[in-house]
């Protein structure tokens, strides 16, 4: 008897399957070793960090009564203002008709957890930007801390050491100094023809060679600033917000620009705060009014912007 593929057909698998899954790609978060977590937070969800200014110096004269000045103070308030559900089901049917059945709950809790802490994560790179008004440049003491990129919405190394300036004028300790930065940012810096050009720079030394990012962190330093990458900065709308310079705007509105952050992440001056009022908890059971199994992943936190002295927003058009 002669087999062949025409007599064969009913034989042969049209679609062969893997018995693995395909998985998306997934990248590295890091917001939350720039929170400061708070603890001794029994209950309720506010929670108030009275606050001191400094002292005030008089003239004195001999033989005249002093002056008395009291202290500013003031009352940082924090609220753990969110509270998430992520919740899949699968039916007793498809258990049984799936040959992925097993995997694929395997998957709900992890992929549950994930999307928890990827809310944390855009969140807390979100919160400088909380409350502040369009083409706003929140100068401290007259210097900004929030401007557009210094070439039409394009990152310069400038606009780097303008940041370092206004962290320092702010009082902010010059250690361990982080920028992170939408990946376009990267790829403008990569391509700056200023840095192409000049090789005997230690501050760029390795730079052409092999770019600037390895993972999620430069393998330069950009005017004392370790810069990371990431793709959950807070979007930027602004119509016409002022460059370095305080004159020249760029306009957001309608272009997809990026809040990128520069600060220290000195343990002492973390910018942000944050509470974890329930921690991702994991419900399971089986229902069987419905016939199936159902997995239930929730928390509550909070995050915020602590020391605006300790930030600078940079925004960049990723269309550029």
């Amino acid at each position: 008897m002669a087999m062949t593929t025409a007599n064969t057909t009913f034989l042969q698998r049209t679609n062969v399957y893997s018995a693995e899954l395909k998985e998306i790609l997934r990248d590295e978060m890091q917001a939350q070793r720039y929170v400061r977590m708070l603890d001794g937070f029994p209950d309720g969800n506010n929670f108030k960090i009275p606050s001191i200014g400094q002292a005030q110096v008089d003239n004195y004269s001999e033989d005249s009564a002093v002056t008395y000045r009291p202290l500013d103070t003031g009352e940082f308030t924090f609220t753990v203002d969110q509270y998430l559900s992520s919740a899949a089901y699968m039916t007793k049917q498809a258990e049984q008709d799936t040959f992925y059945a097993e995997e694929m709950m395997s998957r709900f809790v992890p992929e549950q957890e994930r999307a928890i802490m990827e809310h944390f994560e855009t969140t807390t790179f979100a919160a400088p930007e909380a409350g502040v008004s369009a083409n706003s440049q929140e100068a401290i003491d007259g210097i900004y801390h929030r401007m557009s990129g210094g070439n039409a919405g394009k990152i310069q190394v400038e606009d780097f050491a303008y940041a370092r300036y206004s962290l320092k004028k702010a009082n902010v300790p010059d250690q361990m100094m982080v920028a992170i930065v939408d990946p376009s940012v990267e790829y403008t810096i990569n391509t700056l023809s200023n840095i192409a050009q000049v090789t005997n720079n230690p501050m760029f030394e390795g730079l052409v060679r092999d770019g600037i990012a390895t993972g999620m962190r430069f393998v330069a330093n950009v005017y004392g600033f370790d810069v990371y990458t990431s793709n959950y900065l807070a979007d930027v709308t602004d119509s016409a917000l002022p460059e370095r310079d305080g004159s020249t705007t760029n306009d957001f509105s309608s272009s997809a620009g990026k809040a990128n952050l520069f600060f220290s992440a000195s343990p002492t001056v973390n910018p942000f705060v944050g509470a974890w009022r329930q921690m991702p908890e994991v419900d399971y059971e089986y229902n069987k009014d419905f016939q199936r199994h159902e997995f239930v992943t929730t928390a509550r936190y909070g995050v915020k912007l602590y020391r605006p002295e300790n930030m600078v927003v940079v925004a960049t058009d990723t269309d550029v």
